[in-house]
């Protein structure tokens, strides 16, 4: 634009045989600001101030991300970036997403603790039904204690199966076991567990032996080495019993279901990648990821495109301007 107001001042004087002067006071432009673009003729372009990028967002677009994250306020910024994306709201990364928060007042400040680490642990699965987590945990019913007994597939996180009973002996953590079984039958995992009694007793090791499975159990009075189901059960308790505050078991386990149900199928789970559960059991993960970089690819050109065509309409009706100043 600047080089191109240059060349059209230059070429009417020459061609009126009219001072350069005179034209620039007729358009209202002083002969420091013409002369100084004169001495940077052929230059970038360059600019104190941040100059909008091709790929920037739009005013929509912000408003937009604003707007998904008043009504999803639990969700973290990463979370909310790929949600967003599956969803079509807004194709963006976790950074701008971070700024447009933070500038808007929407970021949720406060992170959780992290445990200190113990050891480096046991190696990873690197496939599905590699490891089983296993827990049992205490929901507060109307003031009396229940047990919650759940399954993690730790590859996927996904939640395999659960219950929730009055007691929770060996007999019954053997018949939650079958039923995740009865899901995988081909799947020999080991089975990560603590020291409770249910779990180093005579018999559950005999059933885990002819069920061919094996068992790790966790470091005494460290139960983050148990980690993913333990931050799972927080995770229930946390957004779901205490939110929604069950008065009997059978809605505890309504409660629990539908809970279960959203955590697996619905809800992006930052630990793996920000898919649900329940596609990285059935192995999507790399063609959602592609999918979403092919969303952010698209959206960037888009905008791209969209950003010159203003640029050039902003600058034709300025030399349309200049040319009616003129004559």
């Amino acid at each position: 634009m600047r080089d191109e107001v240059v060349d059209y001042l230059s070429y009417w004087s020459q061609r009126a045989a009219f001072p350069v002067s005179q034209i620039l006071r007729l358009i209202g432009l002083s002969e420091q600001k013409f002369y100084e673009w004169k001495s940077k003729y052929g230059a970038p372009f360059k600019h104190n101030g941040n100059q909008p990028k091709d790929f920037w967002l739009t005013d929509e677009e912000k408003a937009a991300i604003i707007e998904y994250a008043k009504e999803h306020s639990e969700s973290g910024y990463r979370r909310m970036c790929y949600e967003m994306m599956d969803a079509d709201v807004a194709a963006v990364s976790p950074t701008t997403v971070f700024r447009i928060l933070r500038d808007n007042g929407l970021l949720n400040r406060f992170e959780r603790p992290r445990p200190k680490k113990k050891g480096s642990g046991f190696e990873q699965p690197l496939t599905a039904n590699q490891h089983w987590h296993i827990d049992i945990s205490y929901l507060n019913i109307c003031g009396t204690f229940y047990y919650l007994c759940s399954i993690l597939d730790g590859y996927s996180r996904k939640i395999i199966t659960w219950e929730i009973a009055e007691a929770m002996t060996e007999a019954q953590v053997e018949v939650i076991l079958e039923r995740a079984k009865e899901q995988y039958p081909q799947a020999r995992p080991r089975i990560i567990s603590d020291n409770g009694a249910q779990f180093i007793a005579r018999d559950f090791k005999e059933y885990l032996k002819l069920s061919g499975y094996t068992q790790v159990r966790t470091s005494p009075y460290y139960p983050q080495s148990n980690g993913k189901i333990e931050r799972f059960h927080q995770t229930l308790k946390n957004e779901s019993i205490r939110q929604k505050v069950p008065l009997s078991l059978e809605n505890a386990r309504k409660i629990v279901g539908e809970f279960i149900a959203d955590y697996n199928s619905k809800r992006l789970h930052s630990a793996i990648g920000y898919i649900t559960p329940s596609d990285k059991m059935a192995g999507k993960a790399e063609e959602i990821w592609s999918r979403r970089d092919e969303k952010l690819a698209t959206a960037r050109e888009k905008r791209k495109i969209a950003r010159g065509k203003r640029g050039e309409e902003v600058r034709n009706e300025q030399i349309r301007t200049l040319r009616e100043a003129i004559n």
